[in-house]
């Protein structure tokens, strides 16, 4: 990160023309009103909202409109340390998909879907879903799915994917999907570890322009899971491909269901009863199955969509993902705010760069979720989305994955549009959520995710039990909060992989990887990178995202990776930069030189690589994730397997025996 953006005073880029007319301000008022309290900003409410957390997460619930059967005779035992993952809402008996199914007006439209290669947009009303996921729900239930059981798909992003998790979750059953961009290796290393009872997937998919069959990765898939699996459905997701799977049944087969009744019969539920399966990336072994309860999602998103995001059901709310990735559940649950979600799927820069801005237009998107790497991909192709579209209905940018980089804050305001919210998010898979928010009734500051989350009592930490600001440290949350993960499937009775995930760096508090720096003055969120992927010659620690942030700026550089080497014999490391040039161009001597002094200048000595060192290619996980830690390994003198994750995965060949870095 440069000077100016580890600033305790970087540039404001955007405030808010009314605050007090944002749901925060409301909300913030209404806790003053029902408490008798005189908090007068939005950090008085975080530090109450991290304080007193059992009246602010009651609060929540009532304010965000929760839909249960039963009230909860107590929020949350404060006695049960954090890492005994404390029991929220004790007696509290509800269901997730009755809290995104409330609104059943046959006039609003529940979801548009679209993508590649689709001429059309897909209008399902929240009646007309309501209906498929009675059908849907029925048909699980005659398939034998109860309580429990696992629902696994393998599947793009598509209403038959949005209805049918609603029909298991309103069951009881766990949802898990995987995207088809994984591999069969990448799908049966998550699947195989949940032992699913129902598969549901497609015949094919259209991705950058070409038309892929899908059968052919479904079959080993199928095969794989043979002990577990009963009834596998597919669904013609395109339009003239094979869809006949021996043994499977076709999805409108599926949902001719007799006997149907005439409503959901919603699975009245503890408010931490299972209802998704996640997964950790797995970049350098089997990806850890995070479960997590739908009633904490949903009392969470419900928080960050409505009173973070002033999000109205009005809107029209669009997130660039896949199913295997945790934004689409983020996505799906502005249902619970009852507005119109947009599904796409395939490339965002087909049939042409700015196809995803174009949607804005044609279907009045309000709220436009995507990632930093694809913000970067516009800003380094000179795509102008303000340029060639009005985007009038536009209200907030989020964006996810990795840090957003200062200059890509800039290019959003100059050449996507100029008032609007820009919420540069983070949180992960492991909280299926957010730590770091948006928030419409505060300033965004260049190269700052805007605030810490209500709820959410995050520190920065250099030793335990020190927290700092203005300084770099681990990113740490200190109390409980309900979408913790209610378990690992699959762990011990000591919960061992929990612990050692969460809680193995601090006692009794959750270490969730990230190094971090927080503003004391804005009380802004800057993201160094991961904690395990951390910088730390001679002693020095400073996160990777500081150094690409300089050399990210150099016209001849198409991409970086930047990691630790371990020095043999010795207790310390040195810094390596690889450089991916652009076509044409060269890493010479001269450019070495000056990216040093850059980095020498704008940062510190301790921040100069010792080595930078051309590369034919960067490894991203799928999600779009640089992969730091393998190549760390590799470069460390481990050997690393490849796993499904990686998009790329022979890229990691590259790094081994490089003659300047052998020991």
């Amino acid at each position: 990160m440069t000077q100016a953006v580890l600033s305790v005073d970087p540039p404001c880029l955007w405030k808010p023309s009314n605050p007090d007319n944002t749901e925060m301000e409301r909300f913030r008022k209404h806790v003053n009103s029902k408490f008798n309290l005189s908090l007068e900003d939005y950090q008085a409410l975080w530090r109450w909202s991290t304080s007193s957390v059992s009246d602010f997460w009651s609060t929540v619930w009532d304010y965000t409109n929760v839909i249960s059967s039963t009230r909860a005779t107590q929020v949350l035992d404060t006695s049960v340390p954090m890492d005994q993952v404390p029991e929220w809402f004790k007696g509290a008996r509800l269901n997730f998909a009755e809290n995104l199914l409330w609104c059943r007006d046959p006039e609003r439209i529940a979801i548009k879907a679209t993508g590649e290669g689709q001429s059309s947009v897909r209008n399902i009303s929240y009646a007309e879903l309501y209906d498929q996921v009675r059908l849907c729900a029925t048909a699980m239930k005659q398939a034998g799915v109860g309580v429990g059981d696992r629902v696994a798909a393998y599947i793009p992003n598509c209403p038959e994917a949005v209805i049918a998790m609603l029909a298991a979750t309103s069951l009881g059953a766990i949802w898990s999907s995987t995207s088809p961009d994984f591999g069969t290796t990448g799908v049966l290393d998550r699947f195989a570890q949940i032992k699913p009872k129902l598969l549901i997937s497609v015949n094919g998919v259209v991705y950058n322009g070409k038309r892929l069959d899908h059968l052919a990765k479904v079959k080993p898939v199928v095969q794989g899971l043979k002990d577990s699996v009963t009834t596998v459905v597919m669904i013609p997701f395109v339009k003239d491909m094979p869809t006949e799977l021996e043994g499977s049944v076709a999805w409108d087969d599926f949902l001719n269901v007799k006997d149907a009744p005439k409503d959901i019969e919603f699975a009245q539920l503890p408010f931490n009863h299972p209802a998704f399966i996640l997964f950790s990336s797995g970049t350098t072994g089997l990806p850890k199955c995070i479960v997590h309860s739908g009633s904490g999602l949903l009392l969470q998103i419900k928080k960050e969509h409505i009173i973070h995001g002033d999000m109205k059901s009005d809107d029209v709310f669009f997130y660039y993902t896949t199913t295997g990735w945790m934004m689409w559940n983020w996505l799906v649950l502005g249902l619970a705010v009852g507005c119109t979600i947009v599904l796409w799927d395939g490339s965002p820069f087909k049939p042409a760069p700015i196809s995803l801005w174009k949607l804005v237009d044609d279907l009045g998107i309000t709220h436009f979720g995507t990632s930093a790497k694809y913000l970067q991909a516009l800003q380094d192709a000179k795509v102008h989305p303000k340029d060639e579209c009005k985007l009038d209905t536009l209200k907030a940018i989020y964006s996810t994955a990795s840090p957003l980089k200062p200059e890509s804050f800039e290019f959003c305001y100059e050449h996507i549009k100029s008032d609007m919210v820009l919420g540069s998010i983070t949180g992960g898979t492991d909280i299926c959520s957010l730590f770091g928010c948006h928030n419409t009734a505060l300033p965004v500051y260049r190269g700052e995710i805007q605030c810490l989350g209500l709820g959410m009592k995050i520190e920065a930490w250099k030793d335990s039990n020190t927290p700092v600001f203005a300084e770099s440290g681990d990113l740490v949350c200190t109390v409980p909060f309900p979408c913790m993960p209610v378990y690992m499937y699959g762990d011990d009775e000591a919960r061992s992989k929990y612990k050692n995930a969460y809680f193995s760096m601090y006692d009794h508090v959750w270490y969730h990887g990230d190094y971090v720096w927080l503003n004391p003055r804005t009380g802004g969120v800057v993201m160094l990178g991961r904690s395990d992927g951390t910088l730390n010659p001679s002693g020095v620690r400073f996160g990777s995202a500081e150094i690409y942030n300089v050399v990210d700026r150099f016209e001849d550089i198409e991409d970086t990776l930047c990691v630790g080497q371990k020095l043999k014999d010795q207790d310390d490391e040195r810094v390596v930069l690889f450089c991916k040039m652009k076509q044409g161009k060269e890493l010479d001597e001269d450019l070495i030189k000056t990216i040093k002094t850059k980095i020498r200048a704008e940062l510190s000595p301790r921040h100069v690589p010792a080595f930078v060192l051309p590369i034919a290619d960067i490894p991203y996980t799928i999600n779009g994730k640089k992969v730091e830690v393998a190549v760390k390994k590799i470069i460390s003198g481990q050997k690393v397997t490849p796993t499904g994750t990686l998009a790329n995965p022979e890229s990691l060949e590259l790094y081994y025996d490089i003659p300047a870095l052998v020991q």
